[in-house]
């Protein structure tokens, strides 16, 4: 699709196969173009050992340059998800990896004392991090890259890897005057409607709405695609189903650690005006006595008077992440910290000590607000 003509209800399409052009006309559109990698416009950045990793052919195109090319130095430009995944797989390959990110930890969407845990992790593992470095070049002889150049320092790299986000593709709606909202995301209501007539949007192109600060929001993850697309689908067939927003949960393994998040962080909550305080636990993820009970951190956040719960964050050995659960249904309903002390959540040695560390943590926010 080439062109969206929503005032004669037609869309531009072009026939790849036959390199033709028609118009096909529509009476109901859905927009789902999702995200595209972001990629910046740096010198040398057109080098073909410069790789995103965003969909499985891009994952393919990686894998056949590794194979093909046997390289020894990789570097990954970003600290998300995507860039500290890809470290791992790398460093498994029996590669020297190094990270690049401009941030003081890895994996901003964790307040900095959670995220050190996880940069800890990653050096334990063998990648050596570089932080609060900006990526400012890449160096290439004969259309190759040998290095990546950042504000202090140069590189040597026979691949990198982009892990630097993404942004929702909206280039498309954009130019048809359908209006945008957060990071240029389309802005839908809850039945995934865009304010045009007759056009919906879903998935990682569309904004969504952040249940705790009350306010517009963009995150492209899988979970809230399928949730948007349920949602856009059921209406378009004439069914009833809306989309309130999400609270921004988020889940992820990254050596041996494992990393979860809901709700708002430390930054976002100054930038509303919230007060909060935070509690810090350490526990363990079941009995103590039992053999392989791992080491769990719990970070939980409230609202200074009112004990709201804000958000948590979770770093930990096996069994720790999916505990992100109970706080991310605690948001949902509006709970205080008080109220996270009486939850009824189940408990056995294998699973868990007596007092989950979930529950220790709001107990001990409790304390603070």
């Amino acid at each position: 699709m080439e062109e969206i003509d929503s005032p004669r209800g037609r869309v531009r399409v072009r026939d790849l196969q036959n390199n033709r052009v028609v118009w096909e006309s529509y009476d109901q559109l859905l927009l789902a173009t999702g995200a595209v990698p972001v990629c910046p416009d740096l010198p040398g950045a057109d080098a073909v050992e410069i790789c995103g990793v965003n969909t499985l052919q891009s994952g393919i195109e990686l894998r056949r340059i590794l194979d093909d090319r046997n390289p020894k130095n990789g570097i990954v430009v970003g600290g998300g998800y995507i860039g500290l995944e890809m470290a791992e797989a790398l460093v498994r390959r029996g590669m020297a990896v190094s990270l690049v990110s401009r941030s003081p930890e890895v994996m901003k969407t964790l307040d900095p004392d959670m995220g050190h845990l996880v940069s800890q992790a990653l050096r334990d593992f063998g990648v050596t991090l570089y932080l609060e470095e900006t990526l400012i070049g890449f160096e290439t002889k004969s259309g190759k890259i040998t290095g990546v150049v950042t504000d202090r320092r140069s590189l040597p790299a026979d691949i990198v890897i982009l892990g630097l986000g993404v942004r929702p593709n909206t280039e498309l709606a954009a130019a048809a005057g359908i209006p945008l909202g957060e990071r240029r995301s389309i802005r839908v209501n809850e039945l995934m409607q865009t304010f045009v007539a007759g056009i919906w949007a879903a998935g990682d192109c569309a904004e969504t709405f952040h249940l705790v600060s009350r306010k517009p929001y963009y995150l492209a993850l899988g979970t809230i695609a399928n949730r948007q697309g349920r949602v856009a689908g059921v209406n378009l067939g004439g069914g009833s189903a809306t989309f309130p927003g999400v609270v921004g949960t988020a889940v992820t393994k990254i050596c041996e650690v494992e990393v979860a998040r809901t709700g708002l962080q430390e930054s976002e909550l100054r930038e509303l005006g919230i007060e909060w305080a935070s509690a810090v636990i350490r526990s363990r993820t079941k009995a103590g006595y039992l053999p392989g009970a791992g080491k769990i951190t719990v970070k939980v956040l409230a609202e200074k008077g009112s004990g709201r719960l804000l958000g948590g964050q979770i770093v930990g050995m096996e069994g720790s992440a999916k505990r992100i659960d109970t706080l991310a249904t605690a948001l949902h309903a509006g709970f205080t910290v008080e109220e996270m002390i009486n939850l009824d959540v189940g408990y056995a040695p294998p699973f868990s000590p007596v007092w989950d560390p979930v529950v220790i943590a709001a107990r001990e926010a409790a304390k603070l607000v």
